[in-house]
């Protein structure tokens, strides 16, 4: 059976330069004060993956169907419309969490955020901790 490789990869930009390049002015600020969250919260150094996400340890999985491959533990990408902050894969319901972060919308292992001053960001690392256990579970979380 042919497998496709994920079009998500870890790539050797480096992190400062990709965040140097974020317009406006304050989603840059936005994304500069994320990164040192993630990075205080996981402890793991930041990863380029793709062109645009900003990627914090990776987990190796391995489906039923014998699709496998790398992906990021938990990250963010500050987009255009909003930031886009993933909480990966999704196995578990974070609602209680989720009740007291503030204003945000949900994706499927994405959480939208308009500007960090919009949400509680001592409860965004709680999720991300969270997170980052509930994928280890399940997968390996291993440093990048």
């Amino acid at each position: 059976m042919a497998r496709s490789a994920n079009k998500t990869v870890p790539t050797g930009q480096s992190v400062d330069s990709f965040l140097a390049t974020v317009q406006p002015a304050k989603k840059a600020d936005d994304a500069r004060l994320l990164d040192a969250l993630f990075r205080k919260t996981t402890g793991f150094e930041p990863v380029m993956w793709g062109p645009s996400i900003v990627g914090y340890g990776r987990y190796h999985y391995r489906y039923e169907s014998g699709r496998e491959g790398d992906f990021l533990a938990t990250g963010f990408s500050p987009r255009k419309a909003a930031l886009s902050i993933y909480i990966m894969p999704g196995y578990t319901d974070f609602g209680g969490i989720l009740s007291r972060l503030g204003k945000h919308k949900l994706g499927k292992s994405c959480l939208y955020v308009n500007k960090l001053a919009d949400i509680d960001t001592d409860v965004l690392s709680e999720l991300i901790r969270a997170g980052l256990a509930d994928l280890n579970r399940h997968w390996a979380v291993k440093p990048t």
